[in-house]
């Protein structure tokens, strides 16, 4: 990793195989890295999330029988991964939201 890259901070879930299917846990893979290079990602890749947070997005990864999210902030010094889950339902659920702020409160207050 350079030195220019942002670390990945993990506040809950993982990316692994499984559940994860081997070809999603790599799209994940290398859509973080270039979230942690500071590129800038899209749609249909990553929307963003103000219902959850000021620079909050969440990055869609499709899959053979799921499609995952993982909710993300980006910070000056890192990127911080705030939830990994799969998505069954048009809408965000509305505990899943809360869940997020409340990590990325407790994050903020405990000094990251």
């Amino acid at each position: 990793m350079s030195p220019k890259h942002k670390p990945l901070v993990w506040l809950a879930g993982e990316v692994k195989t499984p559940p994860f299917s081997t070809e999603a846990r790599i799209e994940a893979g290398f859509l973080l890295r270039k979230l942690q290079a500071g590129e800038s990602i899209g749609l249909p890749h990553s929307r963003p999330m103000p219902s959850i947070g000021k620079a909050c997005h969440e990055l869609r990864i499709q899959d053979s029988d799921s499609t995952w999210r993982l909710v993300y902030r980006i910070d000056f010094d890192a990127v911080v991964i705030v939830e990994v889950f799969s998505k069954t339902t048009q809408a965000t659920p509305q505990k899943t939201i809360d869940t997020c702020k409340l990590r990325l409160r407790k994050y903020d207050h405990d000094g990251k």
